[in-house]
């Protein structure tokens, strides 16, 4: 099966593919979902990578061992069961023996001839393996436009994880702090902390709270008081807001 690269191109960027096979973690994996917000040609690479390793699952159907298999094999193995003594017989009767002899000698070419069916016999086919594709992580993006001026804010959020990233901007004057809010179908704004002006805000989200976290829902900035909110509701303008969506 042929790789989504052209080979007269220049070698497929491997960031693309870890993306789409699920294996960035921490920084890397940070770095790589900014460069698929920022670069169209990275996204649609990631996005080429996806439907590659899901025609790979279609090249291989599931395979079962045959049903007699076990027994086959236990049977091969098994010791063979011990011969009845023979009658006793008088001493000056030969054709007993004679007829004996030739028994032990044809059971003794029939096991021959059966453990060289065995030792040759072809091995049953093993089982194709069944490939199971990494799922894509359904991160949940947003650019949070300022209802004034100035470009939009990134803001990621990992569901694995339950950590939010959102990029540094400065919304409120000294005089006030900037509070994110996340408000999901219930349409009921939950507190996220405040958000840094000159640093990366990291806010690891408490589980009662991922819930909040779907397509659709709402990552809004206010301007509060000094701290933050006093009641733990929004009490500030709206200086920013944009809507999570699946990538």
């Amino acid at each position: 099966m042929t790789t989504p690269h052209d080979p007269m191109m220049p070698d497929p960027d491997m960031q693309a593919a870890e993306l789409a096979l699920g294996l960035l973690d921490g920084e890397e994996r940070a770095a790589a979902l900014r460069r698929l917000l920022a670069e169209p040609d990275f996204a649609a690479e990631v996005e080429t990578w996806r439907a590659h390793f899901a025609q790979m699952i279609d090249g291989y159907a599931e395979a079962a061992p045959p049903a007699d298999g076990l027994a086959r094999l236990e049977a091969a193995l098994a010791p063979p069961a011990a011969a009845a003594p023979p009658a006793p017989i008088a001493a000056n009767d030969t054709a007993p023996v004679r007829r004996w002899q030739a028994l032990a000698g044809i059971s003794s070419l029939a096991a021959a001839l059966m453990l060289g069916v065995v030792l040759l016999r072809p091995a049953p086919p093993v089982p194709a393996p069944v490939i199971v594709a990494a799922k894509p992580v359904p991160v949940l993006v947003a650019a949070i436009v300022p209802s004034g001026k100035g470009a939009p804010i990134a803001a990621i959020y990992d569901p694995d994880s339950g950590a939010l990233r959102v990029a540094p901007a400065a919304l409120v004057d000294a005089a006030h702090s900037a509070e994110l809010w996340v408000i999901g179908a219930d349409q009921v704004p939950v507190s996220l902390g405040l958000m840094q002006a000159a640093r990366t805000t990291r806010v690891g989200i408490a589980a009662p709270v991922r819930v909040q976290f779907a397509p659709g829902a709402t990552i809004a900035i206010t301007a509060e008081a000094p701290g933050g909110s006093p009641t733990g509701k929004p009490q500030g303008p709206i200086v920013a807001a944009g809507t999570l969506a699946r990538i």
